[in-house]
């Protein structure tokens, strides 16, 4: 795992990814029918790259602001910031799920509506709480 701040630093291959963005306000984010107000902090949001272009095309356009909202995490990356990711060349997204299985779901279906093995892609990384298998990396 290798933690990058932007996206031009990450390969142009297909694997997985763990998002850091940070609300400094209250957002109300919907996943289908399901809708949760998330509280200012920081959150984690898993995903993966399969496409062309691989981690750096879909972490461009996670990290790009004014973009059209097309997948649930558009309105975090919207709202808030981009801090960076931890990247996982031929990683997959729901072993980084699994991996961070101890920091608490704040909407259930978000990002993992396709995904019959996760409750949710996106976690709630409160203050002072240790990210698993993550390096150490200050946000």
């Amino acid at each position: 795992m290798e933690f990058i701040a932007a996206a031009a630093a990450a390969p142009a291959a297909p694997g997985a990814y763990a998002m850091i963005v940070a609300l400094d306000a209250p957002l109300l984010a919907k996943a289908g029918r399901r809708s949760a107000v998330l509280a200012a902090g920081r959150y984690i949001y898993c995903g993966s790259a399969r496409g062309p272009g691989g981690l750096r095309a879909r972490l461009g356009r996670h990290m790009r602001r004014g973009k059209a909202r097309r997948w649930h995490i558009d309105q975090l990356t919207e709202a808030g910031r981009v801090l960076g990711a931890w990247i996982a060349p031929g990683g997959d997204e729901c072993a980084l799920v699994t991996a961070l299985a101890a920091l608490p779901i704040p909407l259930e279906g978000f990002g993992s509506s396709d995904c019959p093995r996760c409750r949710s892609h996106l976690l709630h990384w409160p203050q002072g709480a240790a990210a698993a298998f993550l390096p150490a990396q200050k946000c």
